[in-house]
């Protein structure tokens, strides 16, 4: 009834004057041979999901990507910009961007501009002067390389699973199964994550997308 009187009053509802935010959990572990990336897809707007199935792991060169949390208009700003000059650089250089290199870029853009941007960034990749790399960007512009890493509203509720399940020398498969098994003990809890889960594994060799649908998701309790 509220919602009613609200209508008729000609008042829009609150989420219909609220940013969209990618509220969500992001997260990538480094293996020998290359990186894993996974997120959910949940973006919203308020308490109002926007879009059920948004891909937050943008893809920033051929062996090099981000996961997005934050504003979503931020996020994909920076991104594009980083994108933009990265590809120039790889001209200047005619070989292969580093991916400390694109890291560094997020950097000098999130804490330029730390006064005016909500975005957390991790960004991974494999390069053939150090192999697979996860760096963490978070919101103020720091930088730092991780073994593994997770961002988002949702990031909350795992660390302690992250830190209980992390174990050094895990394989491609072994980071699948972990980022999944994060992901989706996240979305279980967290309001602003949900949607399928994106994964992606980086190596050498390319890139391989995977896409769990919302009744595959790893499932840890009967609620």
């Amino acid at each position: 009834m509220a919602a009613a009187a609200v209508l008729m009053r000609g008042a829009s509802p609150d989420w219909t004057r609220q940013a969209e935010t990618t509220g969500t959990t992001i997260m990538a572990v480094e293996f020998d041979g290359g990186v894993v990336i996974g997120a959910d897809s949940r973006t919203t707007t308020g308490s109002y999901i926007a879009n059920r199935v948004t891909d937050k792991l943008t893809q920033i060169h051929e062996h090099i990507f981000c996961c997005r949390s934050g504003s979503a208009a931020d996020t994909q700003a920076i991104a594009e910009a980083v994108t933009y000059q990265l590809g120039f650089h790889s001209i200047e250089l005619d070989d292969r961007p580093l991916v400390h290199t694109a890291a560094n870029l997020f950097k000098e853009a999130c804490y330029r501009y730390r006064e005016d941007l909500t975005a957390g960034i991790l960004v991974a990749g494999w390069d053939k002067r150090k192999g697979g790399q996860v760096y963490s960007v978070p919101m103020g512009g720091m930088m730092v390389r991780q073994p593994f890493s997770i961002g988002g509203s949702g990031s909350s509720y795992i660390y302690g699973f992250v830190d209980a399940s992390y174990k050094p020398g895990m394989t491609k498969e072994e980071c699948l199964t972990f980022t999944a098994n994060a992901l989706s003990l996240a979305m279980d809890r967290d309001g602003s994550s949900g949607g399928v889960i994106r994964l992606a594994a980086i190596t050498k060799d390319g890139v391989e997308r995977k896409v769990i649908l919302g009744n595959e998701l790893p499932r840890f309790s009967s609620h």
